[in-house]
């Protein structure tokens, strides 16, 4: 029997710990202004429509679509054996709002652009990967 991949665990940034590591109680969390709203991935410390630098993190729905993706082939993470999928996911929350992650539990050959993919979790160190399936 073989265990599951290892991802490598990213790294922790003041600006970037709290998103890696909101998957510990199964929600996902982006960085949101709190003055206008809107969502910003990658974090950033000043919202770039309004200005504002009061940006915290907040859940959001986990749910979303594949926008883009590519199956990796390559054997860049000894951990992790190709082949698997990297992807685009677009939130639902908010138009623009797009995550880079891997598509799991798919058939390579099952996957689309529009698909509905759903959040879920892998520990790697004191990180929560955010990955989706369908």
């Amino acid at each position: 029997m073989s265990s599951a991949p290892q991802r490598p665990e990213p790294e922790l940034t003041p600006r970037t710990t709290e998103y890696w590591r909101s998957g510990a109680d199964g929600l996902l969390r982006i960085a949101r202004c709190q003055a206008c709203g809107w969502y910003l991935h990658p974090p950033l410390p000043i919202c770039p429509r309004c200005l504002d630098r009061d940006v915290r993190f907040e859940p959001v729905s986990g749910n979303g679509t594949v926008y883009s993706w590519t199956i990796n082939r390559y054997p860049w993470v000894p951990s992790l054996p190709p082949p698997y999928v990297v992807a685009t996911v677009a939130l639902v929350e908010q138009e623009g709002l797009h995550i880079t992650t891997s598509i799991i539990d798919c058939a390579l050959d099952a996957l689309e652009i529009g698909m509905p993919v759903r959040v879920t979790f892998e520990p790697a160190g004191d990180a929560w990967i955010p990955l989706f399936r369908p």
